[in-house]
């Protein structure tokens, strides 16, 4: 299978010229030139930040035999094969795919998209099947995990060399059946899910965000849209009905189409209750079952938990016997309980929506009527708008809220900070504190916290890390 020409005859419906020999064995196949090995295929993408083509002299000096790109570069070293095409995202996509055997045909690949819910999802769906006894995978912003590996992970979706490698491995030394996948806007329009056949897809909510990559939302909501336009005919695609967007993200998909949702009629409904800061109890079809998770943004996630399961052949009585076993996923609402009666949630909430449903959340739930104190930031180097609404958001929906860092980046925290503070009402500044310094900022809401209150501390959930400059320094909410 590792034959090149074997390889290119795979490549269908995109334009491709080659030129040079094909018949040769290929070592591997790279995006990075510093990767490349003696007999590897180097795929000159053009990124964000620099083009490929530039590297293809160095690639080649490393021992490239050949060379994907979109045009024909003015020299060409002689023995060396290239190709063509002016789609080589896809290309890539088919070839990365020949390349491993084609993984994602031999077993169950679930990928889901949307603004925020990804992580929560995908990682119930790993735990439910899990526990199930199913070889399982998951590839998601909070890792890579099948068989008894944990590995961590860079991007929310890999390139699709990885993913490829990621899943013939998986199959390989697991044996895996099902792998739960979350899919970025990013790697949609960048290709990186190109050649991956999916069983199905899950679409979870849409709300600013990105919008630095995309430029404009109707983009961004295009990019997410584009998952569900590839699905196959035998797949399926499972979406929010409570979201506006729900129906617009799979009206030209070829895939069985169904939906999920609290409030608007929905193939796979749920109800709430009651719930408070440690569960909920909650209807899913005619079942009633007890969680550990809360809110309403949780029992969404759990409806398409419980949907994806059912559409993969799972029992009802299985389907809600797992979801009542699982777990909080890292990050996501996990609660911290002091003996002073204190209350902490670390949440990954990073986006207005996100922080505002978290808020909202948080005050539906907080039974005892005290405090909430808010600690948030915005991160560096990203969408510059959202940070006046998520102070806005925070100062209106807490009793204190601490601006703070989250990941500055390359940006002046300060800067980002003044952004953050053109937001808050003049009428709730003299309730909101500006602290440079998020281990400082975490420390002065726990010393002006009281018995009852509850601290919520937003944006970096699962991240063990605060990048400054290029460096990534260690830093974890939770500790």
């Amino acid at each position: 299978m590792r034959n090149l020409q074997n390889i290119l005859s795979q490549v269908e419906g995109v334009p491709i010229e080659i030129y040079g020999a094909t018949d040769m064995t290929l070592q591997g196949l790279a995006l990075d030139s510093r990767q490349v090995q003696a007999g590897y295929l180097f795929a000159a993408l053009s990124g964000t930040l620099t083009d490929g083509a530039k590297y293809i002299d160095q690639a080649i000096e490393k021992g490239a035999v050949a060379i994907l790109c979109s045009s024909v570069p003015e020299k060409r070293a002689e023995g060396v094969s290239y190709i063509i095409s002016p789609e080589i995202e896809k290309v890539l996509g088919m070839i990365a795919s020949a390349y491993y055997g084609h993984p994602s045909r031999k077993l169950e690949l679930i990928g889901i998209t949307g603004t925020n819910g990804k992580t929560t999802t995908a990682s119930l769906l790993y735990q439910l099947f899990s526990r199930l006894c199913y070889n399982t995978g998951l590839i998601s912003t909070v890792g890579i995990r099948f068989g008894d590996e944990i590995r961590p992970n860079t991007h929310t979706t890999p390139d699709v060399i990885t993913i490829n490698a990621l899943l013939a491995e998986m199959l390989e030394q697991a044996d895996v059946e099902y792998v739960f996948m979350e899919v970025s806007s990013h790697a949609v329009v960048q290709g990186r899910i190109s050649g991956l056949e999916f069983r199905g897809g899950i679409f979870t909510n849409l709300t600013h965000d990105h919008l630095d990559y995309h430029k404009t939302f109707a983009a961004y909501r295009d990019a997410k849209k584009g998952f569900f336009d590839m699905l196959g005919m035998d797949s399926f695609a499972i979406y929010n009905a409570d979201d506006r967007n729900g129906k617009y993200m799979v009206q030209n998909s070829r895939a069985a189409r169904l939906s999920y949702g609290l409030e608007n009629p929905a193939d796979y409904k749920a109800r709430i209750v009651e719930y408070d800061l440690h569960g909920m109890q909650l209807t899913l079809g005619d079942q009633e079952v007890y969680t550990k998770l809360t809110g309403k943004f949780n029992a969404l996630n759990l409806a398409a938990v419980y949907g994806a399961a059912r559409m993969l052949d799972i029992s009802e009585e299985d389907a809600i016997r797992s979801i009542s076993a699982l777990h909080p996923v890292e990050g996501r609402m996990s609660t911290i309980n002091s003996p002073k009666g204190i209350v902490a949630i670390v949440d990954y909430a990073h986006t207005p929506d996100a922080l505002e449903n978290t808020l909202d959340a948080v005050a539906e739930m907080n039974i005892s009527g005290k405090r909430i104190i808010t600690v948030v930031g915005c991160g560096g180097n990203r969408d510059r708008d959202k940070r006046p609404v998520m102070a806005k958001i925070a100062a209106i929906r807490s009793n204190v809220t601490i601006l703070t860092s989250d990941n500055p980046r390359d940006e002046d925290p300060q800067a980002i900070l003044s952004e953050m503070e053109a937001g808050v009402p003049l009428h709730r500044r003299e309730n909101v504190l500006t602290i440079t310094d998020r281990e400082q900022a975490i420390r002065t809401a726990i010393m002006m916290a009281s018995s009852g209150d509850v601290i919520l501390v937003a944006g970096k959930g699962h991240e063990q890390y605060q990048e400054v400059k290029g460096i990534r320094h260690h830093f974890d909410d939770t500790e």
